[in-house]
């Protein structure tokens, strides 16, 4: 397996993302690597978009699951 084939962190993932980009602004990337680093940088969007996805859905379950433990306003304990 090589690197490319480990599915990277999100950071990972963004910062493979930049340099790639990073190296198309300078004209470092030869145009028969071009097509190929085009494809990893849309797979590594992608992969950065459903990390992305799946965190948002993480985090609404939780702030949902907060609410529901919260007393409504007047409920809570008696003094």
């Amino acid at each position: 397996m090589t690197a490319k084939d480990k599915t990277p962190s999100f950071g990972e993932a963004l910062a493979e993302v930049e340099a790639i980009l990073a190296r198309l602004e300078k004209d470092e990337i030869d145009v028969d690597e071009l097509s190929g680093e085009v494809k990893r940088a849309v797979v590594l969007v992608d992969l950065c978009r459903e990390k992305l996805r799946r965190t948002e859905l993480e985090v609404q379950d939780f702030t949902a699951r907060l609410r529901e433990d919260r007393p409504a306003a007047g409920e809570g304990p008696s003094a």
